[in-house]
């Protein structure tokens, strides 16, 4: 039997920071990625979660373009990018396994609406801007703007994932053989309303969903893949250096809640306490090599 390995892709790694937020330019990194995870579907059960920070961003850019019409809902704008970048990849991965059945799956994610991050949005998403164009998007559209890097972004609530609630479906696909992409974006965020639930404005960290759902399907590794090479101390100075192999306890001054490396440390983190199993932080194009912790960050307990 395969072992279980759940991919967490970043949004970031699908559209790069600073280019053309394009289909072509997205379908572009979509092949790399599918070329890698066709590798590793030889030795693995996979499910994959992705991100959508600029995808998300996107949409609802071109959403207040339009002002003929009330604005959609951020919620409804995830579900939006679950479809734009599930069905990409599904598509690009039957080419590249030949066949194989590859489903993606709309998922929702139950998060707590007294979540203190409703009154503190931190999650980056959209293209970035010049820091002296924060006055003009803040006061034009009504946003909240945040530094990243050298550039300003928008920024959102981003509520803790609790639950899954789609979890039965993709085990039961799973179970039928299925690659599955799910909880993209981190899952449409939802909150319960008398018999049912109800969406709320806000974009989950999809890391932390990532491990959620790991812990959920007893996956056997949880994989994020990112912009990023690793996990480095003392970035962006001359003295930074890639960590290769950290515990969690080693790890955890590295989880703060900045909406960057913060989030992807703090989801290996509670995937390897809950688990005992190993987890890996790396760049897209490193992948076999990280789950073979020759490149990346290997995270155990």
């Amino acid at each position: 039997m395969k072992k279980k390995l759940v991919i967490a892709l970043g949004g970031n790694a699908l559209l790069q920071r600073g280019e053309i937020l394009s289909a072509e330019n997205q379908q572009r990194s979509i092949q790399v990625f599918a070329q890698w995870v066709a590798m590793l579907a030889r030795d693995y059960q996979l499910v994959i979660v992705h991100g959508n920070g600029p995808q998300v961003g996107l949409l609802a850019l071109q959403n207040a373009a339009y002002t003929e019409s009330p604005a959609w809902p951020l919620d409804i704008l995830v579900a939006e990018s679950q479809g734009m970048i599930g069905v990409a990849i599904a598509q690009a991965l039957t080419q590249k396994t030949a066949g194989c059945p590859v489903t993606t799956l709309m998922t929702r994610v139950e998060v707590d609406p007294q979540d203190e991050a409703f009154a503190a949005p931190g999650k980056y998403i959209g293209p970035v801007y010049q820091p002296d164009q924060q006055a003009e998007l803040e006061q034009r559209y009504g946003w909240t703007m945040k530094a990243d890097g050298q550039y300003i972004r928008r920024v959102v609530p981003s509520p803790i994932p609790q639950n899954i609630l789609d979890s039965e479906a993709i085990q039961m696909l799973m179970e039928a053989g299925h690659t599955v992409i799910c909880c993209g974006g981190g899952g449409v965020p939802v909150v319960p309303q008398g018999e049912g639930y109800q969406g709320v404005e806000a974009v989950i960290d999809k890391d932390l969903t990532a491990a959620v759902l790991a812990n959920a399907i007893n996956a056997d590794h949880l994989l994020i893949l990112t912009d990023a090479d690793a996990v480095y101390e003392h970035w962006g100075t001359p003295q930074a250096r890639a960590l290769r192999h950290v515990t969690t306890e080693e790890l955890a001054p590295f989880a703060a809640p900045d909406g960057a490396m913060g989030p992807k440390a703090a989801a290996v983190i509670q995937f390897v306490k809950q688990t005992g199993s190993s987890a890996f932080i790396g760049a897209l194009k490193d992948a076999p090599q990280i789950l073979m912790g020759e490149k990346g960050t290997c995270v155990t307990q």
